[in-house]
Parts: C-alpha cells; structure tokens; sequence
C-alpha cells in the first residue's frame, strides 16, 4: 500500500484558491468553471466571444505548476503508477464520464454544489462513491 502524505494546510490554500478563482470567473463573466466544458468548447465547431479567454483558463492550469515550480524552487512530487496504455483508457473513461455527467468534478463539485444544483449533489456523491470503491477495491481486493 502507498501512505498518503496529507499536509492539510496547503490542501485548505488550494482549496481557497480554486473556490476564489470560481466566484471570481461566475462574477466576471456569469460562467461556471468547468475544466471539461471549456476544454469541449475551445475546440472546433464552437467558436464565440470567448474562446480566448477560456485557453487562457486552460493554459493557466498547465502553466500553475511551472510557475509553483519557479517561484519556489521546488519541483512538484508526483508518481505515475500505470503505464501509457491504462492511462490513456483512464483518461478516455475521466472523458467518457464527463460527456455521460454534462460536466466533471471542478463542474459539479466545486460550482455546482455551491450552488445547490441537484443534479451536481447527484453526480458528486456518484463519482466520489465511485472513487471510494475503486480504492476499496485496488488497496484491499487486489492489493496495490
């Protein structure tokens, strides 16, 4: 099994900046900040007013980490457990499941619960419920 290092004060900053950064988008421009909604929509056919300012939105999450990394001077710590094939099935099921939930967790679990959306309380008790199972079944069936 690998331990989990939980450093509850940096988790409660992140936290505070994501939900900062989707009070300020809602306020700014009346949209919700859901990573799968703006990725869908920055590709062809959708083309409006805002297609820059959502590949500003998308290139500021693959840019964070290279700014934390120089600004600190420490590199993020990260493991990649499977192998290039089941991460690229994770990724095509993460896609799949975005498409059959009309959104994904920074949709549904970061915006849609603050707003009480029924349908975002269902699609974030299922897929957490899901990723309990999942560990369950990975640490205590299979053993990994």
């Amino acid at each position: 099994m690998i331990p989990t290092d939980f450093s509850p004060v940096p988790a409660a900053i992140g936290g505070a900046l994501i939900g900062a950064a989707a009070v300020l988008l809602m306020l700014t421009t009346g949209r919700i900040a859901g990573i799968s909604n703006y990725l869908a929509r920055v590709l062809p056919p959708w083309t409006d007013t805002l297609t820059l300012a959502r590949i500003a939105f998308l290139g500021g999450l693959i840019a964070a980490p290279v700014v934390y990394t120089a600004a600190t001077g420490t590199v993020i710590d990260h493991a990649l457990a499977g192998g290039p094939l089941l991460l690229a099935g994770a990724g095509l099921l993460v896609g799949f499941g975005t498409v059959v939930g009309n959104g994904c967790t920074s949709g549904h679990g970061v915006c849609g619960l603050a707003r009480v959306s029924r349908r975002s309380i269902a699609a974030t008790a299922t897929f957490m419920a899901a990723g309990v199972a999942a560990v369950f079944v990975l640490r205590h069936v299979v053993g990994s």
